[in-house]
């Protein structure tokens, strides 16, 4: 049982590897083709294949992460082992944990495509009229953007309604929208344990509802001074709120071992029975 849980862990890991290198080659690789001067007449059908095939094996990578992540928590489970890292897959693999984190993920994930522009609503602009798009439609611009904004894909839902896919908030979208997932269902139970203990302070209280709304902070500050201070500082702002999602991440990845330190029993085991 301890080889079976060991090789699960080890295989979850390869895979989540190999699919963020993946990635990280897929969006290197396609920025060469960026250049708009290489856009010729007879490159535009190439160029757009390609994109078709950058999604494809975005899809694929994400796929593997997604089934690493699952072999690694298994495994981290079935080991029974005392390690922050078991703490943390114990506790999140109950039914509770599972529903709060699918529904924060869900959740978040909305509220991401909303501050990113993913999801566009423009009351003021008709998609047909001034685009001449046709209602509902979608199709792949391969071109010309910086590393990471190409290819894009657009929908037209609706004359005021469109989805905008940009290959990097995507990325960060899924990303940040499973750690603020993860953390929301081990915070519960952390918070429950701590009310018992008299163990959580109001500062740490604060502080998790930041680090769980890591684009809280930048849209906050445009409504705020956006609205008042017109188009450059919103700009700026936008900018700004990258730079948040960007510093929460590593945050997102510290803060559930700390938490698990609160989880953990004396003798190392976890307080949460994963079964429950």
């Amino acid at each position: 049982m301890k080889e079976e849980s060991e090789k699960s862990v080890n295989s979850g890991k390869r895979l989540i590897v190999l699919g963020f290198i993946t990635i990280g080659v897929l969006f290197l690789l396609y920025s060469r083709y960026q250049d708009s001067e290489l856009l010729t007449p007879s490159a535009i059908d190439s160029i757009q294949r390609i994109a078709y095939g950058f999604y494809i094996t975005l899809v694929v990578s994400f796929g593997a992460i997604a089934f690493g992540m699952y072999r690694y928590h298994k495994g981290k489970v079935e080991s029974k082992g005392k390690d922050l890292s078991t703490i943390i897959a114990l506790t999140t693999w109950n039914s509770k944990a599972r529903k709060i984190f699918v529904v924060t993920f869900i959740g978040y994930g909305i509220f991401f495509s909303l501050v990113s522009g993913t999801l566009v609503y423009q009351p003021e602009v008709n998609f047909a009229i001034h685009y001449g798009a046709t209602i509902p439609s979608g199709f792949v611009a391969p071109c010309c953007d910086g590393p990471g904004y190409m290819p894009k894909i657009i929908f037209y839902l609706t004359e005021h309604v469109g989805l905008q896919i940009i290959p990097i908030n995507l990325v960060l979208q899924i990303i940040v929208s499973y750690l603020v997932g993860l953390n929301a269902s081990i915070a519960i139970n952390a918070y429950t344990i701590s009310k018992k203990g008299r163990g959580m302070s109001t500062i740490g209280a604060a502080t998790g509802l930041f680090i769980a709304c890591p684009t809280c902070a930048g849209t906050f500050l445009s409504i705020f001074i956006g609205t008042a201070s017109g188009i450059a500082l919103s700009i700026a702002l936008a900018q700004m709120q990258t730079l948040f999602i960007a510093i929460s991440i590593p945050v997102l990845l510290v803060t559930p071992y700390v938490m698990a330190k609160k989880l953990r029993n004396a003798d190392g085991s976890c307080k949460i029975d994963p079964t429950k």
